[in-house]
């Protein structure tokens, strides 16, 4: 029997302007797993893409709010399973992968698997896409951890304790930043699998606008580090202000030694105002970061509440097992 035998499996398919591709992403779905709905999310498409994606047979639901962060939200909350298989709607990824990604979640008890981008076609993964992928992945590596080498792909398998725990704050492209750290700061359990990347097909165009989308994800960034890593964030700044403030005292030091004066005023207050901004950023640092460390205990019991993957056989063994000792007790 599979692994994934009783499973509740749901793909997931945001989609703006996709009706070129759309009804091949339901069909090869479909094939790969024959047992899972098909729930296509359209963000106010302006083509076919409804009635392409319903007449390939899919369950096609409207999202108003402009945005493919609005649109995983909606998932997240509308649809119940056990397994959430999110994919773009450009049909770039290979569905054949799928039910391996799915398979790994389960097998080794894991909330996330990301389908880590492999190509050799120089149009499929433009370098200048290629390059700002590594260089974001960098930066969030380097204030979260080193656990992905693709943060930004579009082909992900979740846990549904990953799926309902999720907040979503992001409204755009960078909702792939958000996902990515979201498992990182509650340590979750994830994995990578590297899967075939593919060209959109002739008369398809990408949303993704490398330098505006690029800034907002840089800005993601930004704000995840200042409201997960407060302490590290304004310490930095009070670091730096407490330097500058030290620096510009040293003359007035030596001056007010050899001759007990302050000619330079206006410097002494800027250095006194430095130095007590560098104290407030400070205080702000510590706060923040208890504030931030109960907020994610909380993040932390709300993702325990909802048993993790596994085979439904080992989980009817796990409770046999529980209540076989609760007897002999």
């Amino acid at each position: 029997m599979s692994i994934l035998a009783n499973q509740r499996i749901a793909i997931v398919v945001p989609c703006y302007n996709e009706a070129l591709t759309i009804a091949a992403i339901v069909r090869d779905f479909n094939a790969c797993l024959p047992d899972a709905p098909v729930y296509v999310f359209d963000n106010n498409s302006s083509d076919d893409t409804i009635r392409v994606a319903e007449a390939a047979g899919a369950i096609v639901r409207r999202v108003p709010l402009q945005g493919k962060g609005n649109v995983i939200r909606r998932m997240f909350a509308d649809v119940e399973a056990d397994l959430y298989i999110m994919v773009d709607g450009d049909a770039t990824y290979d569905a054949s992968v799928a039910p391996q990604l799915a398979e790994k979640l389960v097998a080794e008890g894991l909330d996330m698997v990301v389908g880590t981008r492999v190509s050799t076609e120089q149009e499929a993964y433009r370098f200048g896409h290629r390059f700002g992928n590594k260089m974001l992945t960098g930066f969030v590596a380097t204030v979260f951890g080193n656990t992905f080498t693709d943060m930004l792909s579009g082909y992900r398998v979740f846990s549904r304790r990953y799926a309902k725990s999720f907040a979503a704050h992001a409204e755009g492209f960078e909702t792939e930043t958000e996902l990515t750290v979201h498992a990182l700061e509650l340590r979750m359990p994830v994995a990578e699998v590297e899967t075939h990347y593919g060209a959109r097909p002739e008369g398809s165009v990408s949303k993704l606008n490398t330098y505006r989308d690029g800034i907002r994800i840089l800005w993601m960034i930004f704000k995840l580090f200042k409201n997960e890593k407060p302490l590290a964030f304004f310490s930095i700044f009070f670091f730096a202000c407490l330097l500058a403030s030290l620096g510009l005292a040293a003359p007035l030091v030596e001056t007010y030694l050899q001759t007990g004066l302050v000619p330079r005023l206006p410097t002494a207050v800027l250095c006194s105002g430095l130095a007590v901004l560098s104290m407030i950023l400070l205080s702000c640092g510590l706060i923040l970061d208890t504030v931030t460390k109960g907020r994610i205990e909380q993040k932390r019991f709300a993702y325990l509440a909802i048993p993790g993957p596994m085979p439904r056989a080992a989980a009817v063994q796990g409770i046999a097992q529980v209540h076989e000792q609760a007897r002999r007790a």
